[in-house]
This record gives structure tokens, sequence and C-alpha cells, in this order.
């Protein structure tokens, strides 16, 4: 398989790759990852949509081949994606959600929602349904942040942790046909200076993506994007009862639970490319 080349642009400040492919004509897509990984979240994805679309999949700041930046923020990672935008002269686009990704791409969303051509939602959370009994070290240490709270908030920081990110509580056949090269390259990234600290001021800024759950309601609901949902349904960070307040905010959604994990795309990723196909096109032939 031949991926996207990185190429590296100068965003507010700092250095940010992106892999950057299809013809600047055709409708966007922009891939925003989640935790631990990168834009090679989306090789598969990028080999199968560019044909067709233009896909742009950075790599947030401090993730991938981008670099660390200070006082990270989701908000502050969206100032960058709309910066990386405009140089690249994208006005509009569809937006996939995934993990953190969401807490960035949702800033985008309710700045401009004239920008969003359509959602595709993959294991992103918006809503409390999606945060269980698992997230309660992590609500604890929003509510009162400090070295005892911070320690089992972020105990996940760690080799294990990120290689559970993909395998952590999926069938095991499942967990057989993941890559183990992407948990070990994520973990050496984050292992590098600095990454681990930008990693834990993220866990603490998460709750402010939470604190703006009903910003983002009101957004669903007064702007209805076309929306397609793509969920693993195993995934053992985000509550599967989740994708029902998804439906209910958007109740023209097409949605699909998958035999899949957190890293869906690692398995399933041909299954999410056709699926996204067809609901792009279809949702741009209704725009004629």
């Amino acid at each position: 398989m031949t991926s996207s080349p990185v190429i590296t642009f100068a965003v507010c400040g700092s250095r940010v790759a992106a892999r950057i492919a299809g013809d600047p004509a055709s409708p966007a897509l922009l891939l925003i990852h989640g935790f631990p990984s990168s834009s090679k979240t989306f090789r598969y994805l990028m080999r199968d949509l560019s044909a067709i679309f233009r896909v742009i999949a950075p790599d947030l700041p401090g993730f991938g081949a981008s670099e660390v930046v200070d006082n990270p923020t989701f908000a502050g990672f969206a100032d960058v994606i709309e910066d990386l935008l405009d140089q690249l002269d994208v006005p509009s686009f569809y937006l996939y959600l995934h993990d953190y990704g969401a807490a960035v791409g949702l800033h985008l969303a309710t700045r401009r929602p004239e920008r969003i051509r359509g959602l595709i939602i993959q294991n992103a959370n918006a809503h409390r349904s999606g945060l269980g009994d698992q997230w309660s070290d992590t609500e604890r240490f929003w509510s009162d942040p400090g070295p005892d709270t911070e320690a089992k908030a972020t105990a996940h920081l760690t080799f294990e942790g990120t290689r559970d990110q993909y395998v952590g509580g999926i069938p095991g056949e499942i967990a057989e046909r993941m890559d183990e090269d992407r948990w070990l390259e994520d973990w050496q990234i984050m292992s590098l200076p600095g990454r681990l600290q930008l990693q834990r001021a993220l866990v603490l800024d998460y709750g402010r993506h939470v604190a703006r759950f009903d910003q983002i309601a009101r957004y669903l609901r007064e702007s209805q994007p076309p929306a397609l949902m793509v969920w693993g349904r195993h995934d053992i960070f985000f509550d599967l009862d989740e994708t029902l307040s998804w439906m209910n905010a958007l109740p023209r959604m097409e949605a699909h639970i998958l035999d899949g994990g957190h890293f869906l795309l690692e398995t399933n990723a041909d299954q999410v490319a056709s699926l996204m196909k067809q609901f792009i096109c279809r949702t741009e032939d209704a725009r004629r």
C-alpha cells in the first residue's frame, strides 16, 4: 500500500504535519484523528477515497510528526486546523469525528456551521450518555485537579494503556487483525520530550469539551447536518448508549454499528470507505 506523503506547514507559530491527497476541485473531507494516534489512522481510507474526494488528514499538535505546542487545548487545536484549511483554500468540507478529533472538530462546526457539508461520526463522544463508570477517575480530576486525581486520570498514559486503545476489551479474533506497529509507534512518539506532558494537559482539557455538550446539542438541533455514523460496538471507552444520543440528535442520520473496536478503521476500513463514498456522493447529489 502506498501512503499519502506527509507535508509540513507553518501554522499558528508551529510546524504541523498533514497527509493530503485528491483533486482540490473535489469535495473536501477533513479527517481528524484521536488519542493516541496520528493521521496514519486514515491510511486505508485515504487510499480508497482520494480518487474521488480531496482528503486532508492533519497530525494534531504533539501527535505524529507535528510539533508540541505550549498550553495545548482542543480549542487551540481547532485554531490550528482552521489556519491549515485557510492555507489550503478549503471553504467547506465533510468532517470525520473520532475520539479527540470530535473535541477539535466540533469547535470548527459550532464556530462556522455553514462550512460543514456533513458529519461522519466514528466512536466520537458528544453526550453524557457516552461517559460510563470508566470515566469516574477522569471526572474527579476535572472537578478537583491535583496530583492525586491527575495520577488516576492519566494512568492510561503508559505502553500498556496505549496498546489497550487498540485491543482492550475486543474479541480475540478482531484483536488478532490489529497491526501492533500502530501502538508501538504511538508509544514511541508519546515518549518523546514534552509529549506526555501535552497528553496530561489534554486529559484535563477534555473536561471543557464535556462542558460544551449543551452548545454542541444546540448546533446539532439547529443545523441538522447530513450525517453518517460508523461505530465500533466493542469500544470500551465510550458506552454504546452514545449512539442512541447521536441518533436522537440527528434523526435523519444513517447509522451503522459495526463489529469492531474503538479503532474501527484498523479492521473495517474497506467497509467504512464504501459507506462513506455512498453517503458523500448521495449528499452531494442532493445539493445539486
